[in-house]
């Protein structure tokens, strides 16, 4: 199985005799398998909880971004630029990642990436002024950029006969933070006395909490198994050199994600306002939106472990869009009449995010693989996302409805659809992209 489940050497102290009389002689003997199984729970733990912090940040302040305008004094475009940060950071920092765990190793970069989003929360409200805030959410989307890259290579590396249940465990538990963070964030404020600063701020103390269980891997530099360092590269998988962007596959996988990503931060950033412009009590259109985001928490368990048990994972592809695409006709014919079940159809669609993350794992046949393609995919993928919020924000302005950006949410599904096809299929980036 993984690295945790593999008997690392501790010593002991034996008494041998010898011509002058007994010696002392440290012998290496296996450590238990409780230790083991401790480390490997321990490191279950600390996935969860990274996961549970990579989207509080975004989501948090989503909730309180009026209150957060008023008090900075921001202005509207400044608001709407804020949107676009968090994919830009994304693909600005996680393309570092796989450096970063190269250098010092997969944990330890985690780790300081949990360290980065908690002081990143607990300094941005406070700092005062549109650039310290913005500077100060960089830092925590810095730390959520290289956990992003990151996680896929810890579940390769350390869980490679579980990645479809692990990958869910994960997707779940980052869908449920996402969820959390957008519905208790207003009544926690209020719980607060009402101060936004406070409600932003006591974010940080689930990073301070993810901290933790990473500390132990933090020297994970050094050999876990059969001369494997954990996040790091084996002899047999060092020479091996990828020039990524030669893949079709990952390029295809790169575009999905950006795609997926686009129709993500659309649904955060704008499901509301479909729903209030149509009627909804916007108490009622805040309940859809929570609904979107907590469909993922259960499906984001099931489909990884399904689509690792599939030869090829476009049919799972093709479903989510077909359910994207009912949803948006449902928003576009009758909006508010419909507004559940279309909720629940667009949080199905929005599962294309576990399933990206899936086939990352799947796509590469070694760890090294995996950080290249998940550094590549994520980075490329939130590139090509910035502009679809804004861009939706735009056509709304002009066109005064909501016509022509559902056209354009429900057109960006059917290259999402072929491309998860393409990306779906049976195949390695190394099979493509090998160099000698």
């Amino acid at each position: 199985m993984a690295s945790e489940e593999t008997r690392t050497p501790t010593s002991t102290t034996v008494r041998t005799p010898a011509a002058s009389g007994a010696r002392t002689v440290r012998r290496a003997v296996p450590r238990t398998g409780a230790t083991r199984a401790w480390r490997t729970r321990l490191l279950v733990v600390g996935i969860v909880l990274a996961a549970l912090n990579l989207r509080p940040a975004i989501t948090s302040l989503g909730a309180l971004l009026e209150e957060v305008r008023d008090g900075l004094g921001m202005s509207g475009s400044v608001a709407g630029l804020l949107t676009s940060v968090p994919p830009l950071c994304f693909a600005v920092f996680g393309v570092t990642a796989p450096r970063l765990a190269r250098r010092f190793g997969a944990g330890a970069v985690v780790c300081a990436g949990m360290v980065a989003i908690g002081a990143g929360l607990l300094i941005r409200p406070y700092v005062g002024g549109t650039a310290a805030f913005l500077a100060t959410s960089a830092l925590a989307l810095m730390g959520i950029a290289v956990s992003n890259v990151l996680m896929p290579v810890i579940v390769k590396r350390w869980f490679p006969d579980r990645v479809g249940s692990m990958t869910g465990l994960y997707s779940m538990a980052l869908a449920l933070g996402t969820a959390t963070a957008a519905a208790v964030t207003v009544p926690l404020t209020d719980a607060l006395g009402g101060d936004w600063h406070s409600g932003l701020a006591v974010w940080a103390a689930l990073a301070a909490a993810a901290v933790l269980p990473w500390l132990p891997f933090v020297r994970a530099r050094e050999p876990e198994h059969d001369g494997e360092r954990a996040g790091r590269d084996t002899p047999a998988e060092a020479p091996v050199r990828l020039r990524i962007t030669r893949s079709r596959t990952a390029w295809a996988l790169a575009v999905f994600f950006g795609l997926q990503a686009t129709a993500a931060y659309i649904t955060m950033g704008w499901m509301a306002q479909i729903f209030r412009d149509a009627g909804v009590p916007a108490g009622t259109a805040g309940l859809l939106l929570a609904v979107t985001m907590v469909m993922g928490v259960p499906l984001a368990f099931v489909i990884p472990r399904l689509a690792t048990r599939l030869p090829h994972q476009g049919p799972i592809a093709l479903a989510l869009g077909v359910s994207g695409l009912v949803g948006y006709a449902g928003l576009y014919l009758a909006p508010a009449a419909g507004a559940w079940a279309w909720a629940v159809l667009l949080g199905i669609a929005n599962c294309a995010f576990p399933l990206a993350l899936t086939m990352v794992g799947m796509r590469a046949r070694t760890g090294a693989g995996v950080a290249q393609l998940s550094a590549f995919a994520q980075s490329t993928g939130y590139l090509l996302s910035i502009p679809g919020p804004l861009l939706v924000g735009v056509l709304y302005q002009h066109s005064g409805g909501w016509g022509l950006p559902i056209a354009l949410m429900a057109g960006l599904m059917i290259p999402q659809m072929i491309v998860g096809v393409l990306a779906g299929r049976d195949r390695t980036v190394e099979d493509e992209a090998t160099t000698p």
